[in-house]
This record gives structure tokens, sequence and C-alpha cells, in this order.
């Protein structure tokens, strides 16, 4: 057992946060629609539609007989709208293999639509309480400054990580799922990463960061990610007017969104290709 697990559980027991997707209340389709949301998106900003979605569609049947139209124009403003396609393709998935209930095992997941290693695991792991290694963001990064004393993990998921991330799961089932929430949780609240506060981390004295004098990051560069001018503010632009309006949006009223001629031609003609527009007569409409 790691020295970790007793004051990280114990942390998490007093501040935890109430969220709908998580406790014995919610349901895996719950679970897994939060975890579709979540990705690179703050939790402030998926609540309200998290919310709306389950009230609209509670399984994944409801989601299911319904045009994916309807999904992206649920999806709303949380970005990245390709999510929405892919939440309704393994909702009707779900339909077709599973009888309508989100599978438990994490092989099953990932062979769902827009569901991955991380998306799998997370499912199996905190709808269903399996045990597996959940590597998001935030707990690479505690596991990065807490086990191997450096400020920021690589860019991509390495093996080693995972056989560390693995090996510091609890053996007991139910409590190597409540460790996983909990790292994500200390991640998201404490370990964050611009302004770490490791006066309020419960595992600050066992950090190997803090050890060595929270030595800075020297890997490779971290570019942020642009956003003024780029073809994904042309396309959520676009995307945001034919998803609001009531019928089909003329090309003429699109050019009016995004006056790059050329850049919007060829974001409309992405968003089509992405299967999240569709030509209607001379304008567009949600699929």
């Amino acid at each position: 057992m790691s020295d970790l697990h007793e004051p990280l559980l114990r942390w998490y027991d007093e501040h935890a946060r109430e969220l709908p997707w998580r406790g014995p209340q919610a349901s895996a389709w719950s679970v897994m629609v939060s975890e579709y949301m979540l990705q690179q998106t703050p939790v402030a900003r998926v609540l309200p539609v998290h919310e709306q979605w389950l009230e609209r569609w509670p399984t994944p049947a409801a989601l299911a007989a319904e045009p994916t139209g309807e999904a992206i124009r649920m999806w709303g403003r949380l970005g990245y709208p390709r999510r929405a396609l892919r939440l309704h393709a393994a909702a009707t998935a779900i339909v077709e293999r599973h009888g309508g209930e989100v599978p438990a095992d994490a092989e099953d997941l990932r062979a769902l639509p827009g569901v991955g290693d991380y998306t799998a695991a997370a499912v199996a792991v905190f709808a269903f309480g399996r045990r597996h290694a959940v590597l998001d963001t935030n707990v690479r990064r505690v596991l990065a400054r807490a086990d191997d004393g450096v400020e920021l993990p690589p860019a991509n998921v390495t093996k080693p990580e995972r056989e560390r991330a693995t090996a510091l799961l609890p053996e007991d089932d139910a409590e190597a799922a409540t460790w996983s929430i909990a790292l994500m949780e200390l991640g998201a609240l404490v370990c964050t990463a611009a302004r770490p506060r490791c006066g309020a981390c419960p595992v600050a004295d066992l950090c190997a960061w803090r050890a060595a004098g929270h030595p800075a990051y020297d890997g490779p560069p971290r570019r942020g990610q642009a956003w003024a001018g780029t073809d994904r503010q042309c396309r959520g632009r676009l995307l945001a007017v034919v998803r609001e309006a009531d019928g089909p949006v003329r090309a003429s009223t699109l050019a009016r969104t995004w006056d790059e001629a050329d850049q919007r031609t060829r974001c409309l003609a992405g968003l089509v290709e992405d299967g999240l527009l569709v030509r209607d007569g001379e304008g567009y409409s949600l699929p």
C-alpha cells in the first residue's frame, strides 16, 4: 500500500465536490455523458448542459432515437462539437450491441465510437467501480509531481506512466475507484497547473517535486491553443448561427458571420465533411 493512499483518500472524503455524475445515484449513462463533455471543457460549463441532456435523453436509447442534428443543437457552446456526433453514435451502438445498457467492461467500452483508453477506463471505474488506472491531465500532473518530482508530465501518456499509475492503485476495487477520483479532484482543486496550493495539499510532505524545491518544467515547449482568427473560431461562429436558427440558413447570411471568404468556404466544407452541417438548398442546416 502506498503512503499516498490514506491522506489523499481522507482529504477526498472531506473535500469532494458534489457533482451529478458522481455518487451511487448517478447512472452509467450520466457518467458516460459527463466524460464526453468534460474533454477539454471546465466543469462549470458542463454542469448546465449535462443536466439538460439527461433531462431530455435519460438513456442511450432516447438519444439514439433522435436525429444527430438535435445532439449538435443541445451541445450548444461546449466546443469541439464532433463530440456530440460521437456520443450520438455511441448511444446508437449501445442500443444495437448492448441492449441499451452502457457496458461495464473496458474493452466493450473502448469499442464504442469516440471512446479511447481514458474514457473507457473512466466509465468502467466511475460508473461500475472497476479497477483501472484513469489518466487524465489532472491525474498525470499529480503523479508527475508527487512520484516523479517533475512539474508537468510528458505531452502524451507513456507506458511507464500507465504502469506506475496501475501499480499505485489500491488492491480493493471500490477503494481503487475512489482513489482515482481523489487524484483527479486533487489535481483540479489543489495541485493545479499554474498555481498549485501546496499548503493545502494532503500529500505535500510526501511530494517528490516539493522536496526537490519545485524545479521548473524543462521539457519540450508546451504551446497554448490559439483562438482568435483560427478555423476553430470560424467554424464555431458558423455552426452557432445554424444551430440557433429554426430552419436552413442561407449562405449569404453566413457570409455576414465571417468576412474572410476563403476561410469561411473552407470551414463550411469541413463542417459538412465532419457531419456537423448538411447542404440544404441554397443554405445549410443541422443533419
